[in-house]
């Protein structure tokens, strides 16, 4: 009997800091700071009971290579920064394991987008030279 994949990823996600339940165009989404790190994708591609997670194209590599049985991308998700997953293929530490790491990818993400916004550098116009009028012949 198929366990209800829902209810394990809602119970693990709900140990994780700061997790919010809510919806992804209308479907169920686990998100860290508004920002989605697991969701239940609801496409044609996509087999039933698949969860998305958001991680790095590398660490994604890396598992379908490992475990192409439990892990795998398709077309619509293979420039996106994440993995699809048959939940009812995983354990509950492995769940736990990879919804840990979907969860610090947002996490240390964001806190890295922001860093780089904040160090971009501000144009400075007391500094720039004034702009020239052609109509000016003072000199």
């Amino acid at each position: 009997m198929p366990r209800d994949s829902l209810a394990r990823v809602r119970a693990l996600s709900k140990k994780l800091s700061d997790v919010e339940e809510g919806k992804t165009f209308g479907f169920p989404a686990f998100k860290v700071g508004g920002k989605t790190f697991a969701w239940f994708p609801k496409k044609k591609e996509v087999e039933p009971g698949s969860l998305g997670v958001r991680m790095s194209i590398l660490e994604r590599e890396y598992r379908i290579a490992a475990n192409p049985s439990v892990y795998y991308v398709t077309p619509h998700y293979k420039d996106y920064d994440s993995v699809l997953v048959r939940v009812d293929e995983l354990s509950d530490a492995a769940l736990r394991e990879l919804l840990e790491s979907g969860h610090e990818y947002i996490v240390t993400h964001a806190k890295s987008a922001g860093a780089k916004r904040s160090r971009r550098p501000r144009r400075l116009l007391a500094l720039a030279p004034p702009p020239v009028n052609a109509n000016d012949h003072s000199e």
